[in-house]
């Protein structure tokens, strides 16, 4: 089973990134490239190598599956798989992404503390999925 160490954040919210910089480097001790936008994020993608993307799906330009997608267009991102950050809260919604391939949802506001036992959760069901 492979350790996630390595996660690519993209947040246009500049508080968002910086408490989930923080979690991710401090709790869970991950490697975190950090982004405001999907733009930026594309534009740096020759130099991208992470196990997991953790995006937020509103964010103006590219959504967060728009940008997804993208990513896994670039040859070796391809089966790098997606945690989603909303403030949209509806079941459906979240059921959509996960049918799309998301290993998770993670609903605004969230507990920062919670936020790796989330993302590691969501790991773990990935790598026994596969």
């Amino acid at each position: 089973m492979n350790k996630l160490e390595r996660i690519l954040h993209v947040d246009d919210d500049e508080d968002i990134r910086a408490l989930t910089k923080m979690a991710l480097e401090m709790v869970g001790h991950y490697q975190v490239q950090q982004f405001e936008s999907g733009e930026d994020a594309l534009n740096s993608s020759e130099d991208l190598v992470p196990q997991l993307f953790l995006l937020d799906y509103m964010m103006p330009g590219i959504s967060g599956v728009e940008l997804w997608r993208k990513l896994r267009d670039i040859p070796g991102l391809e089966d790098v798989p997606a945690v989603f950050i909303t403030a949209k809260s509806e079941d459906t919604f979240a059921e959509n992404l996960v049918d799309e391939g998301a290993l998770a949802v993670i609903v605004k506001p969230f507990e920062i503390a919670r936020l790796c036992e989330l993302i590691e959760e969501a790991w773990q069901k990935h790598q026994s999925d596969a």
